[in-house]
């Protein structure tokens, strides 16, 4: 008899521990970036952050860890400078470039 698999013994895949390089993280970020997509983008830098330790970044971005959780959360609307203070806490920049058109 054929013994079925349920989909929670799986394991939970995590980006954060694929993400080994700035590198890594770069290209994991400006993916996100390129789905215009606010709330994703926030929950990226929360992927990153955990990546990095949640602790240290929450200290360097000058926020409380559980302050830093609840605005990187999936649907969190971070405040744009909540996201700068992040990036500069995980040293990186957001760059602008024109849009390519079709």
């Amino acid at each position: 008899m054929n013994a079925k698999t349920k989909i929670e013994d799986f394991p939970r895949f995590d980006a954060a521990e694929h993400l080994k390089d700035e590198g890594d993280i770069a290209a994991y970020l400006t993916v996100v970036l390129e789905e215009n997509d606010a709330s994703a983008f926030a929950e990226a830098l929360g992927t990153v952050a955990r990546a990095r330790g949640m602790t240290e970044i929450a200290k360097a971005a000058g926020l409380g860890r559980e302050s830093l959780y609840k605005a990187l959360r999936p649907d969190a609307q971070p405040r744009f400078d909540t996201i700068m203070k992040v990036m500069q806490a995980l040293g990186l920049q957001i760059s602008v470039q024109p849009v390519a058109h079709v």
